[in-house]
């Protein structure tokens, strides 16, 4: 048994959904959100998911077909930068520093694969040398937007009995308190190094990237008794992708390009509040 979610905030007409659920002899709609979310049941993968798929995406409406076996998760594991916030932590910081275009176009080749993780986030960070250490509080302060959903993503797989983590390749200085602020039970970054209260230009060693994502990931798993199959992943570049692929399901969350090539679960329109509808919360179910 498959089950096919549609995602789209306030825009779901319910026309296009009968239209979908007839096209595919699917089981009765249920109704997750008012014109937001519904689902309904599927005897066998359809053949035409995919085509499906990128009609509904050009009508703004995100489509998830998966098992529906195991759906609801236990343990979630989340990207911090361009997931759970809005920004890029270290363009952010960057900008500060009057680097910020150079920096933003390394990033954003970083995150589409085109170059490594590691070496561009060592790249990336020299040039930061120099910098205030207290800008940072100052970039968390006036800088840094939490996304959409993460606040109800978070508290209400806690109130189901989840394990909560955020994984991310940026820096503890801005994960502990994100973190915080969004509930997460526990935290893993990168550290900036600082000396007389500069930046060094330096990250510690060894750096948080693709691989160690994906061992966190099953770190965690193993440490709570929970099978990957029942984690749920979230990240949107492609130094996420190893992660995503282990976890039973990965989401690429307005992904870059490079990573919605390889990613089946992909939320383009929708906010992190598509996460929870996937797993059969309705809003109403929704902690704040």
């Amino acid at each position: 048994m498959f089950i096919a979610s549609l995602v789209s905030p306030g825009a779901l007409d319910p026309t296009t959904l009968e239209g979908l659920r007839a096209h595919w002899q699917g089981g009765d709609a249920r109704w997750l959100s008012p014109r937001e979310a519904a689902e309904f049941d599927l005897p066998v993968l359809p053949g035409d998911a995919g085509q499906r798929w990128q009609e509904l995406q050009d009508q703004g409406i995100d489509l998830i077909v998966q098992p529906a076996a195991g759906r609801r998760k236990r343990l979630l594991i989340a990207d911090m930068d361009s997931t759970m916030i809005a920004q890029e932590c270290i363009d952010e910081l960057a900008d500060e520093a009057g680097v910020g275009a150079h920096v933003a176009a390394i990033t954003a080749r970083a995150m589409n694969g085109e170059i490594g993780f590691e070496g561009a986030l060592r790249e990336r960070v020299a040039l930061l040398r120099g910098l205030e250490a207290g800008v940072i509080d100052r970039v968390l302060a006036t800088r840094i937007t939490l996304m959409p959903g993460g606040r109800e993503l978070v508290a209400t797989m806690k109130a189901n009995g989840a394990h909560c983590a955020l994984v991310s390749g940026g820096f503890t200085a801005f994960a502990g308190p994100i973190g915080a602020r969004l509930g997460f039970h526990e935290t893993r970054a990168n550290v900036l190094l600082a000396e007389g209260g500069r930046l060094t230009g330096e990250v510690a060693e060894p750096i948080l990237g693709r691989e160690a994502k994906r061992d966190a990931l099953a770190e965690i798993a193993a440490r709570e008794g929970i099978a990957l199959a029942e984690a749920l992943a979230v990240g949107d570049g492609m130094n996420d992708l190893p992660m995503l692929l282990a976890a039973g399901t990965g989401v690429a969350l307005h992904g870059k390009p490079a990573l919605q090539e390889r990613v089946r679960v992909r939320v383009n329109h929708a906010d992190l509040s598509a996460l929870l509808f996937l797993q059969g919360y309705a809003r109403a179910d929704f902690i704040s």
